[in-house]
């Protein structure tokens, strides 16, 4: 990267500004009747793994790494069923977050981005009724 080159960790403001979007992110969750099921009875623990991997994904300190090592996104998430229409209320409260905290381009945009692809990656269940019994 070049020097001049500010990482999105420096463009958004540090940690306190990834501190108020996993505030935001999961008071979201936590109102959300689908999604909120999905998580862990206490949310803290994914709070501050999420705070500490963002904050490092996007440029900011490695504390995430040197407490959990690699993220292994995937594999962490494969515990919980993630369909698309999960992923697509998470992406939407992220979203939402990402917005209500006032992330300004070009950092904005470059979050949406990842936070879609990266949520897409982790669905790993259909929403097809493969059953075949009635709902």
């Amino acid at each position: 990267m070049d020097s001049n080159q500010k990482t999105v960790f420096d463009m958004v403001g540090g940690e306190p500004t990834f501190q108020k979007l996993v505030d935001i992110f999961y008071a979201r969750v936590e109102a959300d009747e689908e999604l909120r099921p999905l998580f862990p009875d206490d949310l803290e623990p994914g709070k501050r793994w999420q705070y500490l991997f963002l904050m490092q994904f996007w440029g900011g300190p490695a504390q995430y790494a040197q407490e959990r090592g690699h993220p292994r996104l995937r594999m962490r998430h494969a515990p919980f069923p993630i369909d698309a229409s999960a992923r697509d209320a998470w992406v939407g409260h992220m979203l939402a977050a990402i917005d209500e905290v006032g992330i300004q381009e070009p950092a904005r945009s470059q979050m949406r981005d990842y936070f879609e692809r990266g949520a897409t990656f982790m669905i790993n269940q259909s929403d097809v009724d493969v059953s075949g019994g009635d709902a």
